[in-house]
């Protein structure tokens, strides 16, 4: 039985006195795979070595995160651009739309969002949605970009099961992590009919850890948690969980050698 863990930060300092054990207690977990969606230029080089030291098991993607769309997010854009023509990632992101913590610089989320649309499209590759109190705002862009060259997931997807319709009928993937494990979690009823071949698990670490380590630093061997509770959820077996969202995340991210 072998885990995807289609989201995690495990370039962060939250990592920097155990991350090789980290990596290789979720490998021993099953969790063989690993996703790295970048946030800024700052995480880079951190972010490849990681990749460089794991090349079987950790995957990069490049992107700027909403939240470090700033004055200078032009500048922040065009090292994007630069490093995606000499390296090679899975996935553009983490991008997309945040308005919780500050709405300060929208408009330049926005530009910024579309551009890395742009990239995606152009570098034929899927996109890693964060989406944070703009799930209209997002589908905005989506609705006139759409087509059968865009795809991409939801990261950490936390909206209705309107939106998570939405979001299937466009053709991208709905990324669960810890949450659905919480007491009072709306997510179990927002996607019990949302077909599992939607549906990739991530961890989202060293954030929003699962029951039972809520509280604690997430880890990538923590998706398992989040298997479990999706094996309650569409009342089957772990087997079955581990087998579909790893397969998702193989088509997704066009990862070969994905067992």
């Amino acid at each position: 039985m072998y885990f995807t863990d289609t989201h995690t930060h495990l370039y962060l300092s939250e990592f920097e006195a155990d991350r090789n054990e980290c990596i290789k207690q979720a490998i021993a977990a099953g969790v063989t795979t690993m996703i790295l969606p970048n946030v800024n230029s700052q995480s880079i080089d951190n972010m490849l070595a990681i990749v460089a030291e794991f090349p079987k098991n950790c995957f990069p993607a490049i992107g700027l995160h909403p939240t470090y769309v700033k004055e200078n997010y032009i500048d922040e854009l065009n090292i994007v651009k630069k490093i995606l023509e000499t390296k090679q990632f899975v996935a553009i992101g983490e991008i997309g739309i945040d308005l919780y913590w500050d709405k300060t610089f929208f408009k330049q989320q926005q530009i910024a969002f579309q551009q890395q649309i742009d990239l995606a499209k152009h570098y034929e590759l899927p996109i890693i949605i964060h989406a944070r109190e703009s799930y209209n705002e997002i589908f905005e862009i989506l609705e006139t970009n759409v087509d059968e060259r865009l795809t991409g997931v939801f990261h950490c997807f936390g909206g209705t099961e309107i939106e998570a319709q939405k979001a299937v009928e466009m053709g991208f993937k709905l990324g669960i992590g810890g949450v659905v494990t919480y007491k009072n979690s709306k997510l179990p009823e927002t996607i019990k009919n949302i077909d599992l071949q939607h549906i990739v698990i991530e961890t989202d670490a060293p954030y929003l850890p699962p029951v039972p380590h809520r509280g604690k630093r997430n880890e990538s061997s923590f998706v398992v948690f989040v298997a479990k509770k999706l094996a309650e959820i569409y009342n089957c077996s772990l087997a079955e969980i581990a087998s579909v969202t790893t397969y998702n995340a193989k088509q997704l991210f066009k990862i070969k050698d994905l067992v």
